[in-house]
């Protein structure tokens, strides 16, 4: 059974006019269930994540600040919410959420979050929506307790995942992906493992063509044991921070691709949602969807 992580607070309370459409968490879980892909039973509710695993990629200063919401003005200005005690207990329970992905993964082959995917939380700081690395707490977690020798991280979210590649930069059993559009923030980029940049405008099939010709290749080469993949919809032909033109189809296309490839090569695989933006939530959810539709009919 597809196991996914989703508790209530994952939709946070915004100030009204808010541009982070944070309702669509709270929508994922609605259509789910109302179009019977799936059950109350799929889904669990994660706990605060311990601080000793947030530590493990964060720096200590950042973490008490957080905690104590005494964050620097000009960095809760960076990262887009406003910093309030129900924040930091929802970034600490998305973050756990995934952590506990990766044991359900190793049973069934995957597991999904229906948030996280907060690719730009950096070691000491945190910007654009993102304050705690989910998926490199859940990656380092995997290296401290021996649950994995190797990691490639997919980071198919429209926005180079810079957070991710800085805390991994010095770790070589973790490989950073990034496939993402080039003239998008963060303007500037830092260095993944490998970076793979598209040019404003790519639609389908220069996109997934890139993907066919580098993943395949990539799993030969890193030899993972475990996959994460931040599964973003910016890159939407109609979302309004992304510039890409890819179609709901295309996006799809894509997830089958990247749970095919797990599937073939026998990787338990962990799926966090990365962001998107498009100006009518239908479009976000939907392309949410998609992937949770995919992954439920390919693994069960």
């Amino acid at each position: 059974m597809l196991q996914i992580a989703f508790s209530p607070v994952y939709r946070l309370r915004l100030p009204e006019g808010h541009r982070f459409p944070m309702l669509k968490y709270e929508l994922i879980h609605e259509q789910l269930l109302y179009e019977g892909t799936c059950t109350d039973a799929n889904f669990f509710s994660p706990e605060p994540v311990d601080d000793r695993y947030v530590l493990g990629v964060h720096t200590a200063a950042y973490v008490h600040d957080l905690k104590e919401l005494t964050v620097d003005p000009k960095m809760v200005r960076r990262i887009g919410f406003p910093l309030t005690p129900s924040l930091i207990e929802r970034e600490w329970i998305i973050t756990q959420g995934t952590i506990d992905c990766t044991q359900k993964a190793q049973h069934d082959g995957v597991a999904m979050n229906v948030a996280g995917g907060t690719h730009h939380a950096f070691p000491d700081r945190g910007e654009g929506f993102c304050m705690l690395n989910d998926v490199g707490v859940a990656a380092h977690y995997l290296l401290r307790t021996g649950q994995a020798k190797q990691i490639l991280v997919v980071d198919l979210d429209v926005h180079q995942g810079n957070g991710t590649a800085v805390m991994f930069q010095q770790e070589p059993r973790v490989f950073t992906f990034s496939m993402h559009g080039k003239d998008n923030y963060p303007l500037r980029k830092e260095q993944s493992d490998l970076d793979v940049e598209l040019p404003t405008g790519t639609e389908d099939e220069h996109y997934l063509n890139q993907l066919y010709d580098i993943l395949p290749g990539l799993l030969k080469r890193v030899q993972p044991d475990f996959l994460f993949f931040v599964s973003g919809v910016d890159i939407l032909s109609s979302d309004r921070l992304g510039k890409l033109s890819v179609s709901r189809e295309g996006c799809r296309q894509r997830d089958t691709f990247v749970f095919e490839q797990a599937i073939h090569h026998g990787l338990p695989i962990v799926v966090s949602m990365g962001g998107g933006y498009s100006p009518r939530l239908t479009d976000i959810v939907e392309a949410h969807c998609n992937t949770f539709r995919v992954a439920s009919s390919l693994f069960f």
